[in-house]
């Protein structure tokens, strides 16, 4: 059996179990020669610097300190990072890119869950499971049967904002539902759209149709407070906005005046700050539904991480490509 390459571990040391399982860890060692008992946090450690000089690949998750010039020179036979979160944004710099270390991401994987958290509240949402739990809770009454106009998944209009991995993965999950999706995307044109199987649309336009709207962009200087004042205004009465992107992508001020009027629903998974301040209305308006940053991958659902990881890992030591490489000049249109 030829010599496995040496790899560590990067990144918050209570998280290697949970995204690195028995079983995944095993597949991974398959492919290299790493120690989970062996997890930095800070490369400037002195204690870390003849692993770092026999490191080739480094494994990355949620804790990775940022890899600059110094630590790179640290790491001169470092080939490749395998990241077992989604964006690497907040630890690579221009340095990794110039020396051509590869670089993948378990972005893809992370998608997968917080498209069905979205898919879940497309569908309550819908219903408008959300308003008759808390009616009912407060009437303590059974409601009757009378037909509500404007309720129900049959020809529901959904706007997507943003063909992310997200927001693509909800656009497959959306299909066997009688829904009908539109997207709007400044990166996608018209054919873009109809192969993933939807109408092309502006956001003014996505947002004046959509019964529910749900945001799926990257968070740049351009997109920030992409949906605004002005944007709220365009829904029309009854609308559910949907936002597991970033918070900054909405303008909660304005959102939260819209609320107000009791015109819109709004379900957050991600806020602005976040989280929200001890005091902020989101967390009592009626028509407000806010989770803690959980849409992404929990509890089981992060293994699926240590496994992409290890797929790479193995692709890498075999000579083929990475399935899941980043590639830098995408860096600013992702999340």
């Amino acid at each position: 059996m030829p010599e496995r390459p040496q790899a560590l571990f990067a990144m918050t040391a209570e998280n290697v179990p949970q995204v690195f399982p028995p079983e995944v860890l095993a597949r991974l060692r398959e492919s290299v020669d790493i120690d989970p008992a062996r997890v930095v946090r800070d490369f400037t450690d002195p204690g870390v610097r003849d692993a770092l000089a026999r490191t080739e690949i480094l494994v990355t998750g949620w804790g990775c300190p940022r890899l600059d010039a110094a630590v790179l020179d640290a790491a001169p036979g470092l080939r490749a990072v395998l990241h077992s979160a989604g964006s690497v944004k907040g630890f690579t710099t221009p340095e990794v890119w110039r020396r051509g270390i590869e670089v993948s991401s378990a972005a893809a994987a992370n998608a997968i869950p917080v498209a069905e958290y979205t898919l879940a509240m497309i569908l309550l949402a819908g219903k408008d499971v959300l308003g008759a739990r808390d009616r009912l809770r407060t009437g303590r009454a059974f409601p009757g049967w009378d037909v509500v106009p404007g309720v129900g998944n049959h020809g529901l209009r959904v706007g997507v904002v943003g063909a992310s991995r997200v927001g693509r993965r909800l656009l497959d999950l959306l299909r066997p539902f009688d829904l009908s999706p539109s997207l709007t995307d400044p990166y996608v044109d018209e054919a873009g759209a109809a192969a993933l199987g939807v109408p092309l649309l502006t956001l003014d336009d996505l947002l004046r149709t959509s019964g529910i709207v749900t945001v799926h962009a990257p968070a740049t200087p351009e997109t920030h407070h992409l949906i605004g004042r002005r944007e709220l205004g365009l829904m029309s009465d009854g609308a559910v906005l949907i936002n597991t992107a970033r918070g900054a992508l909405v303008d909660h001020e304005a959102l939260t005046a819209e609320l107000r009027t009791g015109r819109l629903t709004a379900i957050l998974d991600v806020t602005d700050p976040e989280p929200l301040p001890p005091d902020s209305p989101l967390y009592d308006l009626p028509n407000a539904f806010v989770t803690p940053h959980l849409a992404g991958s929990q509890g089981n659902e992060v293994a699926r991480l240590g496994g992409v990881v290890a797929e790479e890992a193995g692709r890498f030591v075999r000579g083929e490509a990475l399935a899941y490489a980043v590639d830098p000049g995408m860096l600013e249109k992702e999340a």
